[in-house]
């Protein structure tokens, strides 16, 4: 078998496209029946064919960049197409790989009586674009519920997988704060990421988003002809959201995505979307992710919640400005007194996490920001705020 090379969120950055290479990417987000015509134009202004395709697969739109141009009157060189032709294939193999690999593991959890929950990665793809092979097939994605997380580790180690988080004495993952097991198996290049809690900024003082908060309201749908669990569609947009804005909208597929689940979602409820947005903390994190998807693609959304979120400033700057460096400066966020991290929460939550009594205790960010002696560590109790507010990182 190939080995599977994962393509998902961990490609190396490139250069920067000109603008009609840029035109021609954003033009992707749009779904293929409402695409602008344009794009079968953009394609004879591009000069550097090699530079566009490196952009496209660190973006992850390499797939559908292929399916708008293999049947069009284009000029892109011969070369190149055969090329995008060869990566698309690559890609074809290993979602269904990835397909047949996560059917088997929802049995095998099954069978043990572990509920699991998959999300992003192919089920995404048959979900929201009706086809599992227009999206990188990416690493597969499982949430399960925290008492099982031992029975789940088992069940992966019995067919081939190898733990590679690293484990603290206590057989928790080291990294405090930690809610992900990774797991990759040599044979194939397989990889699993196990996960019992979904985050978005500043784990300890965020609510516990489980299995508990997706599981109740799961759907399903039909991957490789078998019936998978899905996630509810109100509940996917959140998670898409959250994801996109927890990584700062760094790579267009995020975009693409929310835009995509938005176009075949035309029933979604809003006004309950909206409430559990607030109840979760995730109002903003939703109103970032719809403003994106409207601004790269258009994306239909009743006008008065469009109207709601444009109102939140914060929401509307920050789209503005991913809109326009996602491509010159992709995982950048903007400057100014407030660290992004704290932006995307709303004003309770804010309060919520520095009233926290875990606010202050140190981790290895504040013992990387400044090395204190053993003596003096009780300093950080003074760094730690210092190191927050000062902290650019996305994360």
């Amino acid at each position: 078998m190939i080995p599977y090379a994962s393509i998902d969120e961990k490609e190396e950055r490139v250069k920067p496209l000109d603008r009609e290479d840029c035109a021609l990417l954003r033009d992707l987000a749009r779904p293929p029946e409402r695409k602008d015509e344009a794009i079968d134009h953009l394609d004879l202004k591009i000069v550097d064919w090699d530079l566009l395709l490196k952009n496209a697969r660190s973006h992850g739109v390499l797939p559908m960049l292929f399916l708008r141009f293999k049947d069009c009157n284009s000029s892109m060189p011969l070369e190149v197409l055969k090329e995008l032709r060869a990566e698309y294939e690559r890609n074809v193999f290993h979602s269904i790989t990835n397909a047949a690999e996560l059917i088997a593991l929802l049995k095998a959890f099954e069978r043990e009586g572990i509920p699991a929950m998959p999300f992003k990665g192919v089920v995404l793809g048959v979900s929201a674009y009706h086809d599992l092979t227009a999206r990188p097939a990416g690493d597969l994605d499982l949430l399960i519920f925290r008492h099982d997380l031992d029975k789940a580790r088992a069940a992966l180690l019995r067919r081939g997988y190898e733990l590679k988080t690293a484990m603290g004495a206590d057989g928790s993952p080291a990294v405090a704060d930690y809610y992900e097991y990774h797991f990759e198996r040599q044979a194939d290049g397989m990889v699993v990421e196990l996960r019992w809690r979904l985050e978005l900024t500043q784990p300890r003082f965020r609510r516990n988003l489980g299995m508990a908060w997706v599981w109740p309201s799961r759907k399903s749908v039909t991957l490789a002809g078998a019936e998978v669990p899905d996630l509810e569609r109100g509940k996917a947009l959140l998670i898409l959201c959250m994801h996109g804005s927890k990584h700062a909208w760094s790579r267009l597929i995020w975009i693409v995505d929310v835009a995509q689940l938005l176009a075949t979602s035309p029933d979604l409820n809003w006004e309950k979307i909206m409430k559990e947005a607030r109840r979760c903390g995730l109002s903003r994190t939703l109103a970032l992710g719809v403003l994106l998807a409207r601004g790269f693609a258009d994306s239909q959304v009743p006008a008065k919640v469009l109207e709601a979120f444009r109102a939140d400033k914060i929401a509307s700057q920050l789209a503005g400005y991913f809109e326009i460096h996602i491509f010159d400066a992709p995982g950048t966020t903007p400057s100014g007194p407030v660290p992004y991290n704290v932006q995307l929460l709303g004003g309770w939550d804010r309060v919520r996490m520095f009233l926290s009594p875990n606010f202050l205790l140190p981790n290895e960010k504040d013992r990387s920001f400044i090395r204190l002696p053993k003596a003096l560590g009780i300093l950080y109790l003074v760094v730690r705020p210092i190191r927050i507010l000062l902290d650019r990182s996305p994360r």
